[in-house]
């Protein structure tokens, strides 16, 4: 449908075209599914004309091409942010309304697509939103999970996992590419030998052979008819079923290849704490970079007859480690099957491939058995060994005689392949997430390879889709500010900037308190309807919503809050600003750690929210299942956002730039993109505490931090850790999350993360935000000064960074 035709009345009738003969429904007999159904057939049918439109020009202008490998895209939901773009959310509100539903209850017919766990997935979707709206021709490679992150559930406080089954509403969006349909090869024994022509010729036997079956979803840009495509690989084999063995009543036999080749696309992340984990995380990789790659060089051969400029014509992203086998696979295809020679195929791989790093944790740097590559992969085993023997005569020329230094730096070394010592042996660009973040990988985590290759390092600070978390989560604020300033911020996030000069605009200030006030009405009401909790409407509405991860500090944040109880109690009429604790987080279903601290927070709550000496003045909420069309209801009404990770560990983060953009005030350390969010606002509308990344990491390497000092001499703390020791009246024992600050465990040391430390600067900052609070026009004034800085972390600017300075294509973006 031509974007001229959105209409209310032609999506009226588009919309009942598509009940009837999708499911044999008139309107006024349809279900919402049904209906929801529709109305993504009718967006995606539209989506679809402007993606081939994109295609052809591609091919036709063969411009170069940015293909943006993530084992994860969290893209959240498509019906309201696909109708936004494309400027028909207004007609089809109107169509929708005049057929008896309303919009609101149809946008909640679609299912959140679980193919993501964090901040990693959710950038991913907001890169592809921005190549999209800046006319950056990109595609997204990922794999169909079957089933996505887990559903999850808190029972007796404790989170359980059910199955997502997302595809059941999800797969309205997908377009199936069959004819791209590659074949991965997996396992076996390989033959190589030279022929005559003195070609060498690589023979695969005994393999198991896994179809990958492409499903693509357009991802739509604002105002513009570019479209972007994530194309999402589902495994399925090619071998038959074994009906001798079925009829014969030997099922398991008869289905066994069958279903194991499909178990790489059924779960996002399986568990790698044991050999079977890793295979099958191992086996998801090769299979996503496998297909892809086959993909893109048929297509390319197609179009220009060689490969020798295939890296002019794209540029291969890997997003984190996880990609990373798109080096050595791109070796073996243009060495096995385009005859060139080693140099010739390293020269095209080392100017065609760009990593991002999203980590400094040393046990999030993928490491994988020599052995297990071997049984999985022998040819790219074979390739690596020789790119980790050239890399390391390269090595050699730098640190002569330096084994112990060239043995860390190998990309095979202790029986374990280093994937991003090879990312960045095979990459052209090595760039960190923020400022902060890439100063640290140069500095500490990469310094050798930084010493060798400076030219590659750069830094591209991450950024939100800004449409998606400001425009369409929070639009009274977006319709205030377009009053204000106008509507050009929707395209140029930069003109948010205008909003700085307006600080002395009272009527301003109190009508954004309004907007917020309206944000936190919504949240405190399906806090009721979900949590039975009625929460204070004029309390401070205190937000920590991520991955839980002990270096995330949700401990510190726990310990403040029964300290708070603590003075609560002494004290019932103590001067207090009234506090609700917001918290969301799933986690990994092995991390023991993580998954206690979920019970712990939800032991506090209930011990807090029934305790009658403290009533509506302090309040602890847990959000099961947080995602993002949760985050779309959070993110509006924060007050205070935590982002209270120990300094040097946080990339970057993200959850942070939604809040502030959505004029929410940061509580934080100086850590990843807090460090530009504070240049940005200035250190007076934010509330700084803690260490900063020198000492903190000084103080970790000298090996003397010791909490139990701390835990001796500071009467709060020691009070609130023996309150966990004795617990929360629920029966249930905490004494080794005590333990664990106190005596470390699992050969960590104590406090790892240094809560304690830093439990008093967090305190008084805290104290600060109450002080603040107090004075609603300073508040606002300083919510104000943080949406008005907050365009440079737009993901258009990170993208048009990312097109300039690494990937050399055309943009549209004007800085």
């Amino acid at each position: 449908m031509p974007r001229k035709n959105f209409t209310k009345n032609a999506l009226k009738e588009a919309i009942s075209g598509k009940l009837k003969r999708h499911f044999g429904r008139e309107v006024e007999d349809a279900s919402k599914e049904q209906v929801y159904e529709a109305c993504a057939l009718v967006v995606r049918d539209a989506l679809t004309e402007h993606m081939i439109q994109t295609q052809n020009e591609v091919e036709r202008g063969g411009e170069r091409q940015v293909h943006y490998l993530c084992m994860e895209f969290l893209v959240g939901r498509s019906l309201r942010n696909n109708a936004y773009n494309l400027g028909m959310l207004p007609a089809l509100t109107a169509a929708l309304s005049e057929m008896g539903y309303e919009m609101a209850d149809i946008f909640e017919e679609e299912a959140d697509p679980g193919l993501g766990n964090g901040g990693l997935g959710r950038l991913a979707a907001c890169y592809m939103d921005g190549m999209a709206t800046t006319g950056v021709r990109g595609t997204g490679y990922s794999i169909r999970y079957e089933h996505g992150i887990f559903k999850q559930k808190i029972e007796d406080g404790k989170q359980v996992e059910l199955p997502d089954s997302w595809l059941a509403s999800g797969d309205v969006w997908h377009i199936p590419a069959l004819d791209d349909t590659r074949e991965v090869k997996i396992g076996g024994t390989i033959n190589s030998y030279f022929n005559d022509q003195g070609k060498m010729v690589v023979e695969y036997h005994d393999y198991t052979p896994v179809l990958a079956v492409p499903y693509d979803m357009p991802i739509s840009g604002y105002d513009t008819d570019n479209i972007a495509r994530l194309r999402l690989w589902e495994a399925k084999s090619p071998i038959a079923l074994d009906m001798k063995l079925f009829s014969s009543g030997e099922y398991l036999k008869a289905v066994e290849k069958h279903a194991l080749a499909e178990t790489i696309s059924m779960v996002l992340y399986p568990e790698d704490n044991h050999r079977e984990g890793q295979s099958l995380r191992l086996k998801q990789q090769y299979f996503l970079v496998s297909a892809t790659l086959q993909d893109i060089c048929a297509k390319h051969m197609q179009q220009f007859g060689t490969m020798a400029n295939f890296a002019h014509k794209h540029v291969l992203h890997i997003n984190d480690t996880h990609p990373t086998l798109v080096i050595p696979e791109l070796m073996r295809i243009l060495m096995d099957d385009h005859d060139m020679s080693w140099e010739q195929a390293w020269n095209v791989v080392s100017q065609a491939v760009a990593y991002t790093n999203h980590t400094v944790m040393p046990e999030a740097l993928e490491c994988w058995p020599v052995s297990l590559m071997q049984e999985l992969m022998p040819r790219i085993m074979q390739i690596i060994y020789e790119i980790n023997e050239r890399f390391c005569k390269q090595l050699w020329d730098y640190f002569p005689n330096d084994f112990q230094k060239i043995s860390k730096l190998a990309i095979v070394s202790d029986n374990v392949v280093r994937m991003a010592n090879l990312a960045i042996a095979g990459s052209f660009s090595v760039n960190g997430v923020s400022a902060l973040h890439s100063e640290i990988l140069k500095e500490r985590v990469f310094n050798d390879f930084y010493t060798i290759f400076p030219a590659k390092f750069r830094n591209v600070t991450n950024g939100i889709a800004h449409r998606r978390w400001l425009c369409e989560a929070n639009p009274a604020l977006t319709e205030l500010i377009s009053e204000k300033i106008g509507t050009g911020f929707i395209k140029h996030p930069s003109e948010l900037k205008v909003l700085e000069s307006m600080g002395e605009d009272k009527a301003l200030l109190i009508r954004l308190g309004e907007i917020k006030r309206a944000n936190k009405q919504r949240l405190a009401d399906y806090i009721k309807e979900h949590n039975g909790i009625e929460v204070n409407m004029d309390s401070i509405f205190d937000v920590q919503v991520k991955r839980l991860h002990e270096y995330k500090r949700q401990m510190l944040n726990i310990l403040h809050i029964i300290s708070l109880y603590h003075k609560l109690k002494d004290d019932p009429n103590m001067d207090f600003v009234p506090r609700t604790y917001i918290f969301g987080s799933k986690a990994a279903p092995g991390y023991a750690v993580a998954k206690k601290t979920i019970q712990l927070i939800n032991s506090i709550a209930n011990m807090i929210n029934n305790d009658p000496a403290i009533g509506d003045k302090l309040k602890v909420v847990f959000i099961e299942d947080y995602k993002v069309s949760l985050a779309e209801i959070i993110m509006p009404a924060a007050e205070v956002s935590e982002q209270i990770s120990i300094a040097g560990k946080e990339a970057s983060g993200t959850g942070n730039m939604k809040f502030m953009m959505n004029g929410a005030l940061t509580i934080g350390t100086m850590d990843g993109a807090n460090v530009e969010i504070c240049e940005a606002v200035g250190v007076e509308n934010i509330f700084i505490f803690g260490m900063e990344t020198p000492e903190a990491e000084a103080l970790a390497a000298s090996g003397s931090y010791n909490p139990m000092p701390i835990y001796n001499d500071n009467h709060t703390i020691k009070r609130v850790i023996d309150h966990i020791i004795a617990g929360f009246g629920d029966g249930v024992d905490y004494t080794d999350i005590a333990n664990l600050l106190l005596h470390g465990g699992n050969g960590g040391p104590a406090d790892r993360y240094m809560i304690l430390k830093d439990f008093d600067s967090y305190a008084a900052a805290q104290e600060r935000v109450g002080q603040m609070y107090r004075r609603p026009e300073n508040w606002n004034y300083m919510s104000l000064m943080n949406i008005a800085n907050s365009g440079r972390f737009a993901s258009d600017r990170s993208i048009a960074e990312y097109a300039q300075n690494i990937w050399r294509v055309k943009t549209n973006f004007a800085f």
